[in-house]
């Protein structure tokens, strides 16, 4: 990839093309891609989760009597299967009673959740019975952005007591309802979170307690179409903050099923009409690391008990009735996984639903019609009713998803200029006709399979119009991405590289003008064209940001058609030896950009990576440096450091001592680093580095003070611990300590120093301590272990600056610094392109090697416990995501720092950074699934929403870091003064 002639050579143009001119551009197209890659992240949500939601619906009556006259909803939030079913340590189940009603009085199974395994979603999809449109996750899980039919609102009245976060979501405005919830304050990650759910029990238990001296209520309380939802937050906070295989997690089961006994206790007291049903059943699960979000098993899996009136007794398993096979997915994938043996229960049968199908069950105990926009299954081996009030049950679901379908048919024929209809449902009228005279016979069985049948046609018409436009979205925005990459390269060639200059002024100069302004009438026109169809169709407003940056894209590239043109005819003139070599640039491009694709799933790639790059980049230096240096070694030796980190668990483990020994071994580098800044005059090979002739101390305590910073941060890692852990709670003062240090020392580095090393060591050490009090275990080590790295990656730029004055004179040299673009910059190479691709690598081991998996339940909450234990997701999240970022900060800094070195724009090597992060945003746009498992489907759509958002955050860390990096100064060695070591 060694630069030096050609298009992306070194010589300097002929014409006038002053920074200006490259200036106005820069602003626009980093503006346009930040608008064009925010716009096709929105996409995933129109083409794979557009919100299932309409309007304009009758509920369906149902034509049974209801076999029960109220209903309890028991939600522990949070509480995964396995650890419900499993007996613990001493072989003892942990909730005696609800297990003792799956082998005497109900039935059980695994109630499957779908992704994002988040809590909103989860009780959406319970309650309401449809999987909710994942962007209201913008909204935090807790405003509605689109109001919803639920049981709770057919119901007669509800009573609901639980978390703030949840309860409001469904009681918030439904006029017959009572609720309460404690305050935020309560959710506090430091405790014990089991005395929530005791709260939510004392509320329901003083709610009988009052009937007693209110006639109002005891007579609203002998009513039917009663629900009461109780919602069980303990698990979930449990979980996150002591992991759900601690014992304070595991105990909180048994609360949970107290709680359920002593719920059935009060309610078969006070009633004693044995017409209550009970439902005790999970949002989502746990990770063992402490979260949620993604497909996981251990996250989608919870667990379902159902007993009382109305539901089937439990029956024993035979080959007629084997439950753990031919249980369907929502999305038609198989469940193959069996029961497992520990958990005891292989001989009952066990009756698995999609999360969704519960709200039709509750519907069906309580007589109620389902809610509107539900999409689940009835699921008959609960219920417990005749065969004539069987098959009624199973056509009112039908009728009601039938409903959904009709709906949306109409609304899209409506709207199309051109619709395609569901074929198979052409002539569900007379299907329909045919199970009403089958009931009327009383052929039930024929009625019951025919209506199934019909559900499940309903079903797929439903998904059917939600995928409509998939061919036409897809279409565009891959379009889309491929006009904004190659306008990207054109530009790139345009105004960082040193194409003749005659190519500009003969042919753009001349006819540039008048060509792009027909270009873009055109362009215009055609957006204008679409724009009506667009409105005519009624379609979402995003369906013309898609289409208008699409056009947009492909306007500007034919506006450069005659750049095109003329830079075609100067490449067909050149030797095949110089397009080979452009060939296998773009080959390697590709290539690690396909390995960085392939890296979201096997981080062990990563390891392989560094242990071949540390060799290659050693015996490189070596070529130019001698051993006796001892860079080579160190180039090496940090390389394969690095490579550990990638094989190691993404479940991080927690280990406050290995998180005191990274601040040691943060200090030992700051003060090496330090060192070397001090001792390197006569160097040759550091002194660019060092930069003394310029080097303006401001504060000559500074280093001393930040080094101090670092201790007492790992000083205070094992005190707020340890306060946390013996005391429940994390102190004020220890809190107040550790926000005012991670404050402080971020500050610092900006009065440091403005040599190379001086300022990236100080960089270091002052995000050092925000970066200790946020980790748990291993990953604070690799922040030292990818330091060392990027130090290894400067040592290897500048090894390569040096190696090139060597062989030329010093007069050559100025030649090729042209001033195309500022007075120190130079033109891009082709060799130039292994620092983005270096970087790009380096950005992306900064993700993977803390052990984040690329999935949307990567973050580990409990690093956030040194700052915040009381819940609240949006500073959280924010913490975390500032973890995150600090190792991102280091490659930024010193990629900017690099670009410095070489004398590169860096704007311009962020534009390649765009391109090659664009190749693999299109590759993950088309493997996004909605098929197949849940982990499947999670976490393809985490990928290409984390490299889509990359273009955006790199954008932002680049201005962040500009603040530490802009006035970093960079010495030059003069080849007279080059002489042996």
């Amino acid at each position: 990839m060694a630069g030096g002639d050609g298009i992306l050579g070194n010589r300097k143009s002929s014409i006038s093309n002053p920074r200006k001119w490259v200036k106005s551009r820069e602003r626009w197209l980093v503006v346009l891609g930040v608008i064009l890659h925010a716009v096709y992240m929105l996409s995933i949500f129109d083409i794979y989760f557009k919100t299932p939601i309409v309007h304009g619906m009758d509920p369906v009556k149902p034509r049974f009597h209801a076999p029960a006259k109220r209903l309890v909803l028991l939600v522990a939030d949070g509480l995964r299967a396995d650890k419900f079913f499993e007996p613990d340590s001493e072989g003892n189940y942990r909730a005696p009673f609800l297990r003792s009603v799956i082998k005497e009085h109900g039935r059980w199974g695994v109630s499957h959740a779908r992704p994002p395994t988040e809590s909103r979603p989860g009780h959406v999809a319970i309650i309401a019975g449809f999987y909710e449109d994942p962007s209201a996750v913008t909204k935090g899980w807790k405003a509605n952005p689109v109001e919803f039919d639920s049981v709770f609102n057919r119901s007669r009245h509800t009573f609901a007591f639980g978390s703030p976060d949840i309860v409001p979501i469904f009681c918030g405005a439904l006029p017959h309802s009572t609720w309460k919830t404690y305050p935020h304050e309560f959710e506090d990650f430091a405790t014990d979170a089991s005395f929530l759910d005791e709260w939510s029990f004392h509320q329901f238990q003083s709610l009988f307690n009052r009937s007693n001296e209110d006639p109002k209520l005891k007579e609203l309380l002998l009513q039917d179409n009663l629900v009461i939802f109780l919602h069980l937050l303990g698990c979930d906070s449990n979980g996150h903050a002591h992991r759900p295989y601690s014992s304070i997690y595991l105990n909180n089961v048994k609360v949970v099923d107290n709680i359920a006994v002593r719920v059935y206790n009060v309610l078969e007291d006070y009633f004693k009409d044995n017409r209550t049903a009970y439902i005790f059943t999970a949002d989502h699960g746990m990770s063992d690391k402490g979260s949620h979000g993604d497909g996981h098993p251990s996250n989608t899996d919870t667990p379902l008990v159902v007993w009382g009136a109305g539901v089937k007794y439990p029956r024993p398993v035979s080959s007629s009735n084997h439950s753990d096979c031919g249980f369907r997915f929502v999305d038609e994938h198989m469940h193959d996984t069996p029961t497992p043996a520990e958990w005891g229960l292989h001989d009952i049968e066990r009756v698995d639903v999609n999360q969704a199908d519960i709200a039709p069950l509750m519907s069906t105990l309580l007589g109620l019609p389902c809610p509107v926009n539900s999409v689940g299954s009835l699921p008959l081996d609960y219920i417990n009713i005749n065969e004539a009030a069987e098959v009624e049950a199973v056509l009112a679901n039908t009728k009601q998803i039938l409903n959904q379908f009709l709906r949306k048919s109409q609304i899209k024929q409506a709207n199309s200029l051109s619709f395609k209809p569901f074929k198979p449902l052409a002539h569900y009228s007379s299907v329909l006709d045919q199970i009403e005279e089958l009931i009327s016979g009383r052929n039930y069985e024929a009625a019951t399979k025919l209506a199934e049948d019909l559900r499940s046609l309903a079903l797929q018409g439903l998904h059917y119009f939600q995928t409509y436009d998939w061919l036409m979205l897809m279409s565009v925005i891959g379009l889309g991405y491929l006009g904004w990459m190659i306008y990207l390269f054109l530009y790139v060639l345009q105004s960082y590289t040193s194409l003749p200059g005659d190519l500009f002024r003969k042919e753009q100069t001349a006819y540039q003008t008048q060509d792009t302004r027909k270009v873009q009438v055109c362009g215009c026109l055609l957006m204008a064209v679409i724009s009506i169809l667009l409105l005519l169709e009624r379609s979402p407003p995003l369906y013309h940001a898609y289409t208008a940056m699409t056009v947009f894209s492909w306007t500007q590239i034919f506006s450069e058609y005659r750049f095109i043109k003329a830079l075609w005819k100067q490449l067909h003139g050149r030797r095949i030896y110089y397009m080979a070599k452009i060939l296998a640039t773009c080959a390697v491009s590709v290539f690690i950009s396909e390995f960085l694709v392939n890296s979201f799933t096997e981080r062990k790639l990563y390891s392989w990576y560094f242990l071949v790059a540390g060799v290659v980049a050693s015996v490189y230096v070596f070529k130019s440096i001698p051993w006796r240096s001892g860079i080579p070694i160190f180039v090496c030796v940090v390389c394969w450091f690095l490579s550990i980190f990638t094989l190691m668990p993404a479940e991080i483990p927690d280990n406050t001592y290995l998180v005191i020994g990274s601040g040691a071994m943060i200090i030992i580098i700051g003060i090496a680093a330090r060192w070397l800044d001090l001792h390197a005059e006569g160097n040759k090979y550091w002194l660019s580095l060092c930069n003394h002739e310029i080097k303006k101390p401001k504060f000559p305590m500074l280093f001393h003070l930040q080094v101090l910073l670092v201790g007492l941060s790992s000083v205070m890692v094992p005190l707020s611990t340890s306060h946390r852990t013996q005391k429940q709670e994390l102190l004020p003062l220890h809190q107040f300590i550790n926000w005012s240090i991670a404050g402080f020392s971020m500050v610092l580095p900006l009065f440091s120093e403005n040599s190379l090393l001086s300022r990236l060591t100080s960089i270091f050490l002052g995000f050092a301590p925000p970066f200790l009090l946020l980790s748990i275990g291993y990953e604070a080590v690799f922040y030292g272990a990818l330091a060392l790295v990027l130090m290894a990656w400067i040592l290897f730029e500048n090894t390569i600056i040096y190696t090139s004055k060597v062989k030329r004179s010093s007069a050559s040299f100025k030649n090729l610094e042209g001033n195309i673009l500022e007075a120190n910059d130079r033109y891009l190479q082709l060799s130039d392109v292994r620092i983005p691709l270096v970087f790009m690598v380096l950005f992306n081991v900064a993700f993977f090697g803390t052990g984040n998996f690329a999935s949307i339940a990567s973050f580990e909450i409990s690093s956030v416990y040194r700052f915040i234990t009381i819940f609240s997701p949006f500073l959280m999240a924010a913490l975390l995501i500032f973890k995150l970022f600090i190792p991102f900060m280091l490659v930024i800094c010193v990629f900017s720092a690099i670009t410095k070195m070489n004398r590169l724009p860096r704007l311009g090597c962020y534009f390649l950074v765009i391109l090659f992060s664009d190749i693999m945003t299109i590759h993950f746009f088309f493997l996004v699934r909605n098929t197949g498992s849940w982990m499947e489907i999670g976490n393809s759509i985490s990928h290409f929403g984390i490299v889509s958002a990359q273009v955006v955050f790199v954008l932002l860390l680049f201005a962040l870091t500009n603040i530490y990096t802009k006035d970093i100064q960079i010495s030059s060695l003069k080849p007279s003064s080059q002489k042996a070591m």
